[in-house]
């Protein structure tokens, strides 16, 4: 009786964190799936009429919404690439002993900690600038000719500019799943004549797996909505070339004022971000039970 008691009292003092949360989720969903079925245009005030799916329709069948996909996909599937291949180097270099190395580890974290849009800026202005720029300088250096990142390689930028701020990250979380390797599994692969090679496959690789599938999970979840970057460098462009589906939405709303069309957007996206989740949520427990 007294557990059950207790069981009541806590239900109790949780529900309204509860039903603020749900409310807190569930009113903007709502008034989102709303605004979806009407024709709403901010630059006609009191024209609203219901519409029913053909804004959806409008939003699937339009060109910009397939490159959006496709720049969405590129987006994440590059930083991945380069964020796990590049987190896994750098928290083998760190986990050497070497003079400083608190420092440099700091230095190495550091950039997870500027924002996104600084972030952004200091990039287009101080290292792809196709005329002041660290690099066009280098070239410069080398007899070259500077080349335009932002306006030659659109989406080739975004992703070495969202890869740079997200390399921090999976460098923290997989040097600290390498320190927790046991150091005498070690020394008995290496008594066993297990090259560096071969000890990083066999050894290192598989104690690494579970940091690398959370370390996907996670930025996989972040990234669907990187928008901060695009915004501040290219713009979406030249065209739609650096346009992912966070920025479509942006751009449906913001720019052409059509509330009912990013309203149906937005709802797309979440159902495709629910959909990529679920499939990394199963990912990730099957690589825990294994």
């Amino acid at each position: 009786m007294a557990t059950l008691h207790t069981r009541s009292a806590a239900r109790l003092m949780i529900a309204p964190s509860v039903l603020l949360l749900l409310a807190w989720m569930i009113v903007p969903l709502a008034m989102t799936i709303y605004f979806s079925l009407l024709r709403y245009n901010l630059l006609m005030p009191g024209m609203e009429e219901f519409a029913g799916l053909t804004n959806y329709t409008y939003f699937l069948t339009d060109p910009a919404f397939f490159q959006a996909i496709f720049n969405t996909l590129a987006i994440v599937l590059g930083v991945l690439f380069i964020t796990v291949v590049g987190g896994i180097g750098l928290a083998l270099l760190l986990d050497q002993p070497m003079f400083g190395q608190g420092i440099v580890r700091i230095l190495v974290i550091a950039p997870f900690l500027i924002m996104p849009t600084v972030a952004a800026l200091v990039w287009k202005n101080m290292f792809m600038n196709p005329v002041n720029g660290l690099f066009a300088w280098l070239a410069k250096l080398l007899g070259l000719q500077p080349f335009d990142f932002l306006a030659n390689a659109p989406l080739l930028s975004i992703i070495l500019i969202v890869a740079w701020q997200w390399l921090p990250f999976a460098t923290l979380i997989l040097l600290t799943a390498l320190q927790s390797l046991d150091e005498e599994q070690k020394e008995a692969a290496q008594m066993d004549g297990a090259g560096a090679v071969s000890r990083f496959i066999y050894l290192v690789l598989p104690h690494l797996s579970r940091a690398i599938t959370m370390v996907i999970l996670i930025q996989t979840i972040f990234l669907l909505s990187v928008f901060a970057e695009i915004l501040v460098t290219t713009n979406g462009g030249p065209g739609t070339q650096s346009t992912n589906l966070t920025f479509l939405v942006y751009a449906q709303a913001l720019l052409q004022f059509d509330v009912g069309g990013a309203s149906a957007g937005g709802i797309i996206a979440v159902i495709l971000a629910n959909i990529v989740a679920f499939f990394l949520m199963r990912m990730i427990g099957k690589t825990l039970e294994a």
